[in-house]
């Protein structure tokens, strides 16, 4: 699972962190849950993020793999609501089409890009990592909290987790 953390100054983006967790394939499902619950609250609390935005899960041919995933990202989100840190989701689509103008992009391209983008080299060579960059980068562009592209389209494509919280208290246990 991948991750990337942005500090947005003025109009300008700049790279805090950007990397992978990464597992052992033998490793227990539940033990890596529970790991990148740990990691998630150790990177907020290094970084003390206003939001968290994720990509949101995708339809594929694995099953397993999907469902994989969503527990992953059901994770994910669950360290962020612990820590009050509202949550946006973006759409794969949404995300490439934000990055390079081309919602069917691929990932060596919105690679690319980024680093057009935020004017370096310097990025991880995992396409987790470099993936996770992509969302920040295009929830800061949906903010309208940065001019290095311009912003594509009207569509938002996101799903504000902290405003379900807020407007559907009894439908959510704290």
């Amino acid at each position: 699972m991948g991750f990337g953390v942005l500090r947005l100054e003025a109009a300008k983006m700049n790279v805090l962190e950007v990397d992978a967790i990464r597992f052992p394939a033998e490793d227990d499902h539940t033990l890596k849950l529970r790991a990148i619950f740990r990691r998630m609250l150790a990177i907020i609390e290094k970084h003390r993020p206003d939001e968290l935005a994720i990509e949101a899960q995708f339809f594929g041919k694995n099953v397993q793999s999907m469902l994989k995933l969503g527990r992953a990202q059901g994770v994910a989100i669950a360290a962020a609501l612990y820590r009050d840190i509202p949550v946006v989701e973006y759409a794969p689509k949404r995300v490439k089409q934000s990055i390079t103008g081309n919602g069917n992009a691929t990932k060596e391209q919105v690679a690319a890009m980024l680093a057009a983008i935020l004017g370096t080299q310097d990025l991880p060579a995992s396409t987790d990592a470099t993936d996770a960059l992509a969302v920040a980068v295009c929830h800061a562009l949906a903010k309208g909290t940065s001019s290095a592209t311009p912003k594509r389209g009207t569509s938002r494509g996101t799903s504000d987790w902290g405003s379900f919280v807020r407007n559907n208290p009894g439908r959510v246990k704290r």
